[in-house]
Order: structure tokens, then sequence, then C-alpha cells
């Protein structure tokens, strides 16, 4: 069974743009908003694994016009908010003792530097198992769960993604893996980045028996994000 390796193109850079937006389209307006907030605010979304929270966070960051920065929860040790800044969490639920000392001190400090924070778990801020008083606080913030795709914004998301790497998805593949494949969106890019990349290696178009090939070989391939 051969691997396919998946990083022979740039990873695409998140963009909020790029987000389908489905039925979040109140979470793309706040974290818009916050991305210019200097107001000592503090957002928190959360939702199911693959739901997207990295790349909102990453992509605010990148799209903010003043100092900004994401940080993973292993690095949330290094967390200081400084004077109007932006600055973004990830997976919350991860951080270790200095992580969480680190956000504390952040939300304490925020209002006074007018800075702000994004920040993203997988859970709603009252079943997070953190501190108490790191959780009480981020349960203060603005809070949004990342609601899910239907099938219509995958099959937008699956032909987006492909446009984004330089090649035309046909109907009958996005038909195919929405209704055969796995419902989780990055196992769903991640097939698709495995389809391009065995298209490129064999010289051969992305068709449906492609596809097929490559599925029917149980090569699935370690997923790139």
């Amino acid at each position: 069974m051969q691997q396919l390796t998946l990083d022979v193109r740039p990873r695409l850079e998140p963009t909020l743009d790029g987000f389908v937006t489905g039925d979040n389209q109140a979470l793309l307006a706040a974290l818009r908003q916050q991305a210019g907030a200097q107001d000592g605010s503090w957002l928190y979304l959360w939702g199911a694994p693959a739901s997207g929270r990295s790349h909102l966070l990453q992509a605010t960051v990148r799209e903010a016009c003043r100092p900004a920065r994401y940080l993973s929860a292993d690095r949330a040790g290094e967390l200081q908010i400084t004077a109007g800044a932006l600055v973004a969490v990830d997976d919350v639920e991860q951080l270790d003792e200095a992580g969480q000392a680190a956000l504390f001190r952040a939300l304490i400090q925020a209002r006074e530097a007018q800075g702000s924070l994004i920040l993203a778990g997988n859970a709603p801020p009252q079943h997070l198992r953190i501190r108490e008083d790191v959780r009480t606080r981020i349960g203060q913030a603005l809070i949004f769960e990342v609601q899910p795709l239907d099938d219509t914004a995958k099959g937008l998301l699956l032909m987006q993604h492909a446009a984004a790497r330089g090649f035309m998805l046909e109907a009958d593949i996005v038909e195919y893996l929405l209704r055969h494949g796995r419902r989780d969106a990055r196992w769903l890019m991640a097939v698709l980045d495995a389809l391009d990349e065995a298209s490129l290696t064999q010289a051969r178009p992305v068709t449906l028996p492609l596809l097929r090939e490559i599925l029917r070989e149980d090569c699935e391939p370690e997923l790139p994000f």
C-alpha cells in the first residue's frame, strides 16, 4: 500500500473570506469586529473537531490591521497582552498550568492594555476542564458555537479548495465524496489533496475513477491540519 505525500504544494493560508460560512454568519461578523476591537474584550468560539476553529483564529489574526498573534495551546505560556494588540489562543482545553496562568493574567490585563483576545475550545465554557477562575472569565466572553456545515456547504468547500489548488472539481466527484466519504470536513480536504497529488504524480486528470482508486486502496492520507 503506497502512502500518498500531501505536501508538494504550499499550504493554503486561511482567510475569513475563504471560510465557507454556512450558518456561521453572526460568528464571522463578530470575528471581523473583534479583529479591530481595542476595548479589552474577548470572544470565545467552540465546536467539534474539524469544525474550522483554528482556521478562524488564524484567519482573523492574519487580517487584523494591528499587532496580532496566534498561539497554539502548547505556546500559551508565552501569552502577553501588549498595548492595542490582538491575541488568539487555540484549544484552551489543552492549556497546561503555565498556559492557564498566562491566560488568566491576560484576561485581567486586557482592558488596561486596550487589547483583545479570541479564544477557541472544544466545549462551552462551563464544560472546560481548566482552572475555575479561568473558566469563569472565559464565560464572560461573547460566545459562539461553530455550526457544522450541511452537504451543500461541504460541496462548496470542496470546490473552493480544489480551485485554490488550481484544478476543477466535477460535480460527480463532489457527490461521490459526500455520499460515500466520512462527514469530517478535514478528512474530505485531505482526500481532495491526495487526489490532486495522484493526478500530478501520475499525469492523469482529476476524475471519479482516480478518486475510486485512491479510496479502494484504503490509503487514507495523514491529515495535514
